[in-house]
């Protein structure tokens, strides 16, 4: 009796899902359609973008390899539209060789890419701060207190590994300006920050008992 009810609930069971299937059998086609679009769209994508980067890293190399004093222009054209692809990578590193370089005089347009850089391209959080940083001292000779500490700002209100160098930077401008209050404040805050670049707690503990004494 009980294996003869156990056959019955079998082929019940197996019946409901006969019929579940020829009655959505559209919606499983459809779906099982989607999923396998996708699949092939999601590792298309990723073949693409992997090309993508390759052939940036390609560009880049030849770029900066067959760079001249005679090419100056064109390179520093090539660079800008690495910078304009938005690589986390190779965007960043064509800056710093347009910079190192000497390839743009113009200060607003080194600040437009730094922007790129900074807020547009999807970076690692500290390297995002870094570029910060190296923005601020970009700049740190050609701007008042206000506009440098503008920039800063989001390094000093964090726990950046660039905080230290934010405060340092800040310290040394004010040093710099004979503004010796305000320098010896920044400096402090070095000194009291824990995780402080050890390098950086130590200069700034000597230009202290060096220099800001009383």
């Amino acid at each position: 009796m009980d294996e003869d009810i156990s056959i019955i609930n079998t082929n019940t069971r197996n019946e409901k899902i006969k019929n579940f299937f020829i009655h959505n059998k559209k919606k499983i086609i459809s779906s099982l359609g989607v999923i396998i679009i996708l699949l092939i769209s999601y590792f298309a994508f990723g073949e693409y973008q992997d090309r993508k980067k390759i052939k940036i890293s390609d560009s880049f190399n030849t770029i900066t390899i067959n760079y001249s004093e005679k090419n100056k222009e064109k390179t520093a054209k090539d660079l800008i539209k690495i910078i304009n692809e938005k690589n986390p990578t190779y965007s960043p590193l064509s800056l710093y060789f347009i910079i190192d370089n000497e390839l743009i005089s113009s200060s607003e347009k080194i600040n437009n890419l730094f922007d790129i850089i900074i807020d547009e391209t999807s970076l690692d959080k500290e390297i995002k701060n870094l570029n910060i940083y190296k923005k601020a001292l970009f700049n740190a000779d050609n701007i008042n207190e206000n506009e440098l500490l503008k920039i800063l700002n989001p390094l000093i209100n964090s726990e950046s590994v660039w905080k230290s160098h934010a405060l340092h930077l800040m310290a040394e401008y004010f040093y710099s300006k004979n503004e010796k209050q305000k320098s010896k404040e920044f400096f402090n805050q070095i000194i009291n920050l824990e995780n402080a670049n050890q390098k950086i707690k130590l200069d700034s503990q000597r230009r202290l008992n060096r220099d800001l004494s009383e």
